[in-house]
C-alpha cells in the first residue's frame, strides 16, 4: 500500500475508534473487514497505532494542538507504529517539521495528567494505592501486552509443547508463576499453528490460569463457572479435572458461550456443559444449590486490569459505572455461594485494580457470611497448585497482581469454603 493511503487508513480507524462507540478490538476488526486488501503488516502497523494513540490520547491531543490540518490524522502521526521512513513518505514537510518538534519536546515537564495519561477519576484512586509505583505502573500498562498460552494438562505436557514451538523456531518459555504457562515472544499466527488446532493450548494471560489453579478443581468434581463469557477460564478447569466430572460454563451472553464451542471442540473435554442463563437468579441454577464443589466467579467488572489490552477502557468507563458494578459484584457473589456445598470452596475474582471491586466486595462478602463461610488463605491455595513463587502474588489472604510487578495482567481473587453441617441457605 502507498504511504499516503497508509496514512489515510490510519485516521479513518482512529477517527472510529475514538467514538468510543463499540470496544476497540470490535472496531478494529471490523475496519479490517472492510479493507480486505490490507496485508498482514499493514494490518499490524495499523492496529498497533490506533491502541497507542487510545494509551496516550491526552498527550496525543495537547501535541495535536500545535499542528495543522485534520486532528485524527495528527494523532495517527503521533501514534504510528509502522515504519517510520514510510510514514515520512506520506508527510508534507510541515507535518514533519511540527512532528520533530513533538518528538523534541521534554515531557517530563509536561504536568502529571499528561505524562500518566488517565482519567482524573481513575489516576486519584490508583496514585494513592501505589505510592511510589504509580510511575513503573504505568510504564508497565503503557506497552503491549505479551502472548501467554496455557497448556491443555488433559492432553499434554508443557514441556512437550515448550519443545514442539522451539522446534519449528518460535521462541517460547514457561511463565514464570503459573506450572501450566508460556509465553511466546513476539506474535506470531498461532492460530494456525498445530499446537492451536489440536488443542494443545490455548491462549490465555498468566494471571487468568491463577484463577483456574487457585480453584483447584479436581477428577469427579461438580464444578460451576459463573460467568463463564467465552470460556478460557472454564477450559482450564475442564483440563484440571481431566474431563471427568461435570463442569457448568454459566452465562447471560448466548453470543459468548457460542465463542466457547469451537474451543471446547479443540480441547476434547467431554465435560463441559454451557447453560446460558437468565440472570443470577435464574432457576437452572437453583436446582444445583448446595451440590457444587467449587465454584469461580470471575465477575463482570470495569476490565481495568487489561489495560494493556484494551486502553480504551480508560476511556470508556466511568465513577458511576464503578458504583454500579459494584453493587452487581454483590448480587452475582451473593447467587454462586449459593450453589456452593458444605466444604466446597468459592473464589471472587475480577481483572480489576480498584479496591471498590475487590477488597471491598469481598469484605462485605465476610461480613454478610462470617456464620456460612470461612476465608481461605490464598497462598495455600497457590502452593497446591505447584504455582511458583507465591508469596510474591499475595496481598493478605487475597491474590493481588500487578502488571509492573508481575508481567501478567491484573487480578484480584479471594477464596471462602463453606463450614460443614450448614445449609446453602445460610
Amino acid at each position: 500500500m502507498h504511504p499516503n493511503a497508509s496514512l489515510e487508513a490510519a485516521t479513518e480507524l482512529v477517527h472510529r475508534i475514538l467514538r468510543f462507540e463499540h470496544p476497540t478490538d470490535r472496531v478494529v476488526a471490523e475496519f479490517f473487514r472492510e479493507s480486505r486488501s490490507l496485508g498482514a503488516r499493514e494490518r499490524h502497523a495499523l492496529a498497533e497505532t490506533a491502541y497507542a494513540v487510545l494509551r496516550k490520547l491526552p498527550l496525543y491531543r495537547h501535541l495535536a494542538q500545535s499542528g495543522s490540518g485534520e486532528t485524527e490524522r495528527r494523532l495517527a502521526i503521533l501514534g504510528w507504529q509502522g515504519n517510520a521512513g514510510f510514514l515520512r513518505a506520506a508527510l508534507s514537510d510541515a507535518e514533519i517539521a511540527w512532528l520533530e518538534r513533538s518528538l523534541a519536546l521534554d515531557r517530563a515537564a509536561l504536568p502529571e495528567r499528561l505524562r500518566h495519561n488517565l482519567p482524573d477519576w481513575l489516576a486519584e484512586r490508583l496514585q494513592p494505592a501505589l505510592g511510589d509505583e504509580f510511575w513503573p505502573w504505568i510504564e508497565s500498562v503503557g506497552r503491549p501486552a505479551p502472548l501467554d498460552l496455557r497448556v491443555n494438562i488433559a492432553r499434554v505436557s508443557r514441556d512437550e509443547v515448550l519443545a514442539r514451538l522451539r522446534g519449528e523456531g518460535i521462541e517460547a518459555a514457561a511463565t514464570p508463576y503459573s506450572p501450566v504457562g508460556i509465553r511466546v515472544a513476539g506474535k506470531p499466527a498461532l492460530q494456525r499453528h498445530g499446537v492451536f488446532i489440536e488443542g494443545w493450548a490455548e491462549v490465555q494471560d498468566e494471571g487468568s490460569q491463577l484463577l483456574a489453579l487457585m480453584t483447584g478443581a479436581k477428577r469427579g468434581e461438580m464444578v460451576v463457572d459463573f460467568c463463564a463469557g467465552a470460556g478460557g477460564k472454564t477450559l482450564a478447569l475442564g483440563a484440571q479435572m481431566r474431563s471427568t466430572g461435570r463442569l457448568y460454563a454459566f452465562d447471560i451472553s448466548g453470543q459468548r458461550l457460542a465463542a466457547l464451542k469451537p474451543r471446547l471442540a479443540r480441547s476434547g473435554l467431554s465435560n463441559v456443559y454451557p447453560v446460558q442463563i437468565a440472570h443470577e437468579r435464574d432457576d437452572r441454577i437453583k436446582r444445583l444449590a448446595g451440590k457444587i464443589d467449587r465454584v469461580l466467579v470471575d465477575a463482570p467488572c470495569t476490565g481495568l486490569g487489561t489495560l494493556r489490552r484494551n486502553p480504551d477502557l480508560k476511556w470508556r468507563q466511568t465513577p458511576q459505572l464503578l458504583a454500579e458494578l459494584g453493587t452487581r459484584q454483590r448480587t452475582i457473589l451473593e447467587a454462586a455461594a449459593k450453589l456452593v456445598k458444605p466444604g466446597g470452596r468459592l473464589v471472587y475474582a475480577t481483572c480489576s485494580p480498584l479496591m471498590e471491586e475487590d477488597e471491598a466486595v469481598a469484605a462485605a462478602f465476610d461480613a454478610s457470611h462470617a456464620a456460612a463461610f470461612v476465608r481461605l488463605p490464598v497462598l495455600d491455595l497457590l502452593r497446591r497448585a505447584q504455582v511458583m513463587d507465591a508469596e510474591t502474588l499475595v496481598s493478605g489472604d487475597d491474590l493481588r497482581l500487578w502488571t509492573h510487578r508481575h508481567g501478567s495482567d491484573e487480578f484480584f481473587a479471594a477464596a471462602w469454603q463453606r463450614r460443614k453441617g450448614l445449609d446453602p441457605d445460610q
